[in-house]
């Protein structure tokens, strides 16, 4: 044991944290100055040192100026320890008691509660500390509960439960809650959006980012005189790649509050996790998008098929998109050194050089190109001469049959729904009925375990119908997009990598056959939301304006 000398600090320890409640204004940081200054004055204490950790929890110890002080004891700068009270210093009995009881005495360190009346010197308070200190922890597990218990019932009522505003956002100065365009941030979040259409990477668009000389988020921030968690610890022009993504994946750029997307382990473990996204909380239409839906689903569709890069640096814009009309592989775009620039081209995944469970289903990248080019041309042709027309098939094809599949879906989601009330007032009686004695706990068993079987498979049944409901919504909200770029396309020249992505949903190459002694390879292109499109002759085309007259006119004499 370490022998305390004059030399040695006395260190004043101060903490505030949420877990403290209700009691923050009296322990605040500069009450705790106050009552240890006074502490040390009338006990003519020398030689001392404040530590303080402002915004700290109690419950682990991984805190700033905890780890400074704990530092300078190792070293044995520190002899005596001088806290306001136990809840001060830690709300986790268990450490707690280690540090106080095992640790500081091994190193001949003292240690001083001056609202418990606690000196290890002396041995006064000790038989009382660990009662103190069980109280403590109580007392945080007891504050975390009631803060998980206030963002529950704000995110029932349809409120934001998170205080950190995205980049691209400023919080408003009329309303705490309310988050407002931040119009030079917001230049950025689009111009990241739009490079990621392009076929930019995560690292390609902080290059480009860096090379423009763009201030990233937080030294945007900063240069606002805005606080940030972080410190600015890369130069002000600097993006990292997980900056680019969390900006890419951020749901509430459309508009949104997206709340209980990550939650802390314990009370006392404080590392994040991130929750499913079947347990978020969606809220639209919080705040004015900065992207629209229909971009930001584009983006989700091409960050989820990232592609290989190749060895010689060349790609192509439709890597993403290609897929083996036979066994539904996805088709790997070849570019070696040994091919020539120009030959690059397409196989089948599942090849194998011959060996796999597929054949190659070869073709040129600049045969892919050119039929692509004359069948987006000719789409764009139809849709933008006979929008009409085009939109009455499309309803004709796939309305009626959507429509019924999404009231079935409704009302079997309705009708689960209010059986699963049913089952849990059905468990309520059974359990009642075996608490009384009328039936026996075998009897109970099985009659519950029934019901809860029956409960699980209705969820998995509700979970199912909604993504599928989902599906449907993101299907009309495709169609806009489909419509939005083709009024765009009509002066095209070349096809690039935004088009692609944001028309084309895939690509299906299949098994080259025979016609007329010429092998011919059959390609079919599935457009974005509305799948392959047969484009009808002239005649069929008057037939149906004639259709869409007849049906107005019935509208209007009804």
């Amino acid at each position: 044991m370490q022998k305390r000398t004059e030399n040695q600090i006395t260190a004043l320890y101060c903490r505030l944290s949420q877990d403290d409640g209700v009691d923050m204004e009296s322990n605040s940081i500069q009450n705790q100055r106050k009552i240890l200054q006074e502490y040390i004055d009338k006990n003519r204490i020398r030689n001392t040192m404040f530590f303080a950790d402002d915004g700290y929890s109690g419950t682990d110890f991984n805190r700033p100026d905890f780890q400074r002080m704990e530092a300078m004891v190792e070293r044995g700068e520190i002899g005596t320890i001088i806290v306001k009270d136990l809840s001060r210093f830690a709300r986790n009995y268990i450490e707690a008691g280690n540090y106080i009881e095992v640790k500081y005495p091994s190193m001949g360190v003292r240690f001083i509660a001056i609202q418990e009346i606690i000196d290890t010197a002396e041995g006064t308070g000790i038989e009382m500390m660990p009662f103190y200190n069980i109280f403590n922890e109580w007392h945080a597990a007891q504050t975390s509960k009631k803060i998980h218990d206030v963002w529950k019932m704000k995110a029932n009522e349809g409120k934001r439960i998170s205080s950190s505003v995205p980049y691209g956002y400023l919080r408003s100065p009329d309303e705490k809650n309310a988050w407002i365009i931040d119009e030079e941030a917001t230049k950025v979040v689009r111009h990241i959006y739009d490079l990621c259409l392009q076929g930019f990477g995560i690292g390609q668009i902080a290059t480009k980012l860096e090379e423009e000389q763009i201030p990233n988020p937080t030294a945007h921030f900063l240069s606002m005189g805005i606080k940030t968690r972080n410190p600015l610890r890369i130069l002000p022009c600097q993006w990292r790649a997980t900056t680019i993504r969390v900006i890419l994946k951020n749901l509430q750029y459309t508009g949104c509050t997206v709340n209980f997307k990550s939650t802390t382990i314990s009370y006392k473990v404080h590392d994040r996790i991130h929750n499913p996204q079947d347990k978020w909380q969606i809220i639209p239409n919080t705040q004015e998008p900065i992207i629209d839906e229909e971009t930001f689903q584009r983006v989700q569709e091409i960050r989820s098929h990232r592609r290989r890069n190749t060895s010689t640096g060349r790609k192509s814009i439709f890597t993403a998109k290609m897929f083996c009309g036979d066994c539904g592989s996805k088709m790997y775009f070849c570019a070696a050194k040994s091919i020539e620039t120009g030959k690059e081209f397409f196989r089948c995944s599942e090849y194998k050089e011959n060996r796999g469970n597929c054949t190659i289903h070869y073709i040129r990248e600049s045969v892919v190109r050119d039929v692509v080019t004359e069948a987006v041309n000719r789409v764009v042709n139809y849709v933008t001469n006979y929008e009409p027309v085009f939109l009455y098939l499309y309803e004709k094809k796939h309305s009626e049959n959507m429509l019924t599949n999404i009231r079935q879906t409704q009302n079997r989601i309705r009708q689960a729904k209010q059986r699963v009330e049913e089952l849990n007032g059905l468990i309520v009686r059974v359990y009642e009925d075996y608490a009384l004695g009328k039936l026996s706990e075998s009897r109970y068993s099985m009659i519950a375990e029934k019901y809860e079987s029956e409960q699980k498979t209705l969820r998995d049944q509700i979970e199912s119908d909604e993504s599928a409901l989902s599906l449907s919504e993101k299907a009309t909200v495709d169609l806009k997009a489909f419509l939005k770029v083709i009024r765009q396309c009509t002066d095209f020249e070349e096809l690039d990598e935004k088009m692609v992505n944001t028309l084309i949903s895939k690509i299906e190459v299949f098994k080259k056959t025979k016609v007329d002694g010429k092998y011919h390879v059959p390609i079919k292109i599935h457009f974005t939301a509305v799948g392959i499109i047969d484009i009808p002759t002239e005649k069929e085309i008057l037939a149906t304006m004639a259709e869409i007259r007849s049906k107005h006119k019935q509208v209007k004499s009804a």
